[in-house]
């Protein structure tokens, strides 16, 4: 259930998400849609980023633009930022949300699968942000939300690069708020924990390991993609418009 707040402020901004299509980013991308901004999202599977679109309009009337695009390579980042700018002005509202979060042995790790991994779960946070800045400094200001994970708090192993990659995005949402906060351009990363998506249920989720980690939070219930919602609405509204170089950890309280 999406949460019911509303923001007036973001009615017509012009939102750009990564990995906008399922997951996390998908109720994201229908959250902002509800909201009446004009939103764009950046996503590699075809078919169902378009079925997302076309949920979205049907239930909002808000139809949101799909940008195919593979985020490891920085010149079709770079064009699906032009087009989104084409269509709906410069970029007020960038959520950095796109991450793949897959399991690796310390031993397996190659140099090439390192690369490969900061090349989805770090370069392109910084290089949609680049991509966008020159636009939204134009505008007057805006809101950058980054997302991390508290997977790199919890001392768990079995991800190092991504882990690594996670803990990058805290440094480098501090560094680029101080970079960009006299441009009026905030600046804000999210740590979730442990937000059960269709992927975590195919690929990690048993019912022993999840009622584990359930007993381990003070809100004793599973955390779903739409809970990841509201904060971000509020980091990209103007309710937080003296709040930047923070992380906010929306976790059910384990941490």
């Amino acid at each position: 259930m999406m949460p019911s707040a509303r923001f007036p402020d973001l009615e017509g901004q012009s939102v750009l998400i990564t990995g906008g299509g399922s997951g996390i980013g998908a109720a994201l991308t229908e959250a902002f849609a509800r909201q009446g901004a004009k939103v764009a999202f950046i996503d590699i599977a075809l078919q169902p980023s378009q079925d997302l679109c076309d949920e979205i309009e049907q239930a909002t009337g808000n139809r949101p633009l799909y940008l195919r695009a593979d985020l490891t390579d920085i010149a079709e980042l770079r064009r699906a930022v032009g087009r989104a700018e084409e269509e709906h002005g410069p970029v007020t509202v960038l959520v950095n949300n796109a991450a793949n979060d897959v399991r690796h042995e310390v031993a397996e790790v190659t140099p090439e699968s390192w690369d490969d991994n900061q090349a989805v779960n770090l370069r392109p946070h910084f290089f949609t942000i680049q991509a966008v800045a020159p636009g939204m400094v134009k505008a007057g200001g805006g809101s950058i939300v980054n997302f991390s994970s508290t997977s790199y708090m919890l001392n768990i192993g079995a991800m190092p690069a991504y882990t690594a990659a996670k803990a990058a995005i805290v440094g480098l949402t501090k560094g680029l708020a101080g970079r960009y906060g006299p441009d009026n351009i905030r600046v804000n990363a999210v740590a979730p924990g442990w937000v059960i998506t269709e992927r975590q249920r195919e690929l990690w989720v048993s019912e022993k390991a999840l009622e584990a980690h359930i007993s381990r939070q003070c809100i004793k219930r599973t955390m779903l993609p739409e809970d990841m919602v509201g904060t971000v609405l509020f980091l990209a509204s103007d309710a937080s418009r003296m709040l930047t170089a923070q992380t906010l950890i929306v976790d059910g309280g384990i941490l």
